[in-house]
């Protein structure tokens, strides 16, 4: 059975590495990747990444996209665009830490993509 995949995007690289640590200490069968920081290292987010981090964990049940910051939305939402897959939702207004453990625990009860989203949109 293949879960939701799930990326994680923050403008800092230090922030989403410690989210996924403390996400697959507990679920290590969900596919999960981050996109942190810009490409030289710096803060800030980066669409290439961010691109890389969706094709690492899409599948057919499709992929849910967690962000820090308003301004990642916009890179989040382009990289959808450019990745040319349909079975994708940006998370809104959901936060990370909180989101996506309860991402994490819902993908790997074999939830479809809009209800994990639906379980992390009421965070």
């Amino acid at each position: 059975m293949s879960s939701v995949g799930i990326v994680l995007i923050s403008h800092s690289s230090k922030i989403v590495d410690g989210v996924y640590d403390l996400i697959s200490q507990v679920m290590t069968d969900v596919p999960i990747s981050v996109a942190g920081g810009t490409n030289d290292g710096e803060i800030g987010t980066s669409i290439d990444k961010i691109l890389a981090a969706i094709e690492e964990v899409y599948n057919e049940k499709g992929v849910l996209l967690l962000y820090d910051l308003g301004s990642a939305m916009m890179n989040a939402e382009l990289a959808v665009e450019l990745s040319g897959y349909e079975n994708i939702i940006v998370g809104e207004n959901v936060p990370l830490v909180e989101g996506g453990y309860v991402a994490a625990v819902e993908s790997s009860m074999g939830k479809t993509l809009e209800e994990v989203y639906a379980a992390v949109k009421t965070i």
